[in-house]
């Protein structure tokens, strides 16, 4: 009896989180996707893209599959039809997410099981959860037979977390398919108050920082392990990866930061209040060192007001009895737009100086050292969307309905995405995650146990739809 109470409740907790999906369209369409494994490389986004085909199609989409160089990677875009007097709008969510450490997740990465109100799995937050969103939102206007004045384009991307078919490449071979007059995007954020489900802020990313990757590397003498030298290449190495370690790269705060800043102190009770103050003022430099200290605390935050300095892969040695003659080390920076790349680069190489270490710009195929930095030197100076657009205002408005208690701000990614393609033509694109999350949740991003709630999947499409309804629908 006891084992039958115990199957009985447990067939019962399947069945209501099974239901909690099934209530909720984005839950479910999510579930599907993290199921289809696209970790990149290799991406696999094609088989992704297999599966959207028919949910779109049956709704009376047009369905463009677009096949890129590499087998099996792929571009999902559906379009929906308006009457054409305004120009397109167009949803944009990547299909590839990154690799997993099986062995630290507590759930399995590629199953999309949902525990206590959860969906798990790898690119829950980044940004299949963003892309079930987008894509559930947009479905809904076929299936209420919204009449639109413009096309509703939705694209799930290949190639966002690294590769060579991304969103450059479909701009550059491709382009009428996803031209539009402005985009949706991820970036932002809608953040929970600590140790609360009332939601704090709303943020809107109108720019992203850039990434810069270098590799450092050491030179020493290659000799037998049992003969060590003083010009040893792995200890080089560590000696300026702590030099980079202690760096602090310094506060800069551009207005997008202030604006954002401001906006959170608007929202802080003390001290926090007065650490943002202090911070904007940046009159008082021992203030301005504890508000930094202070606020710091919070990786989300000082990622936001820096150029940010992240190690992340190493490489030397070959045998256990072999002293290597070199090592290296890739490290990736984050940049914030205006940074001057060249004098950024000489900066890492004061830090890091030492007859031993080279520091060079980790360059795509075939791409030269003057190439790479003239590219990144164009890419810093890119401007931010501007905020009076009707794609900005509606997506502020939207929020504000659903979270009326929350302040909304536009907001620097302090990440990256591939809206470049977008924005280097001139179209705005807005960057939103559209789900609540709080700390413990952001912090599982990219790393292990990633995951998203339910109710928040829910709230965001409904907040997306909104935007829809107002920037497409027909007066």
């Amino acid at each position: 009896m006891k084992i039958t109470g115990y199957l009985a409740i447990a067939a019962l907790s399947l069945f209501t989180l099974q239901a909690q999906a099934q209530s909720n369209p984005a839950a479910e369409l999510l579930r599907e996707l993290i199921r289809v494994d696209t970790s990149n490389p290799p991406g696999n986004e094609g088989e992704l893209a297999e599966l959207l085909r028919p949910k779109f199609e049956a709704l009376g989409f047009e369905v463009s599959i677009i096949e890129t160089p590499t087998p099996g990677k792929a571009h999902f875009i559906a379009r929906l039809r308006g009457d054409g007097s305004k120009r397109p709008l167009l949803l944009a969510a990547h299909a590839d997410v990154v690799g997993v450490e099986r062995d630290l997740w507590t759930q399995d990465p590629f199953a999309g099981d949902i525990v206590n109100g959860y969906v798990y799995g790898r690119g829950a937050i980044d940004f299949k959860g963003g892309l079930a969103v987008f894509a559930e939102a947009v479905m809904r206007l076929a299936r209420d037979g919204v009449p639109l004045a413009r096309d509703v384009i939705f694209l799930a991307e290949a190639d966002e977390e690294g590769g060579s078919y991304g969103t450059g490449w479909l701009a550059r071979d491709h382009w009428p398919l996803i031209d539009a007059e402005f985009a949706l995007n991820e970036g932002g954020w809608i953040i929970k108050r600590r140790n609360s489900d009332d939601v704090r802020y709303v943020s809107i990313s109108t720019a992203d920082k850039f990434f810069l990757t270098l590799r450092i590397t050491a030179s020493g003498h290659s000799i037998h392990s049992s003969m060590p030298r003083p010009d040893n290449a792995i200890f080089a190495l560590a000696r300026a990866l702590d030099k980079l370690s202690r760096h602090d790269t310094g506060i800069q705060l551009i207005p997008i930061t202030r604006q954002f800043f401001q906006t959170l102190a608007e929202t802080a009770g003390e001290p926090e209040r007065t650490w943002f103050e202090d911070l904007l003022a940046g009159t008082d430099a021992a203030r301005v060192a504890q508000a930094d200290r202070a606020i710091g605390v919070d990786p989300l935050l000082r990622a936001f007001m820096r150029n940010t300095v992240a190690p992340v892969i190493i490489q030397g040695g070959f045998r256990t009895n072999v002293i290597p003659g070199a090592a290296s080390v890739l490290v990736n920076f984050r940049l914030i737009p205006g940074t001057d790349v060249a004098a950024f680069i000489e900066e890492i190489r004061r830090v890091t100086a030492d007859p031993a270490i080279s520091v060079e710009i980790s360059t795509g195929a075939g791409e030269s050292q003057q190439e790479a930095l003239a590219r990144l030197q164009q890419r810093s100076m890119q401007q931010p969307s501007p905020e009076d657009t009707e794609l900005y205002r509606a997506l502020a408005d939207s929020a504000r309905e659903q979270y009326p208690e929350a302040q909304v701000t536009s907001y620097l990614f302090q990440a990256g995405t591939d809206a470049s393609a977008w924005r280097n033509r001139g179209v705005p694109v807005y960057g939103i995650y559209p789900y609540p999350i709080d700390q413990d949740d952001l912090s599982r991003m990219h790393g292990n146990d990633e995951r998203v709630s339910v109710q928040s999947l829910a709230e965001g499409t409904g907040m997306i739809y909104r935007v829809l309804l107002r920037v497409a629908g027909a007066d």
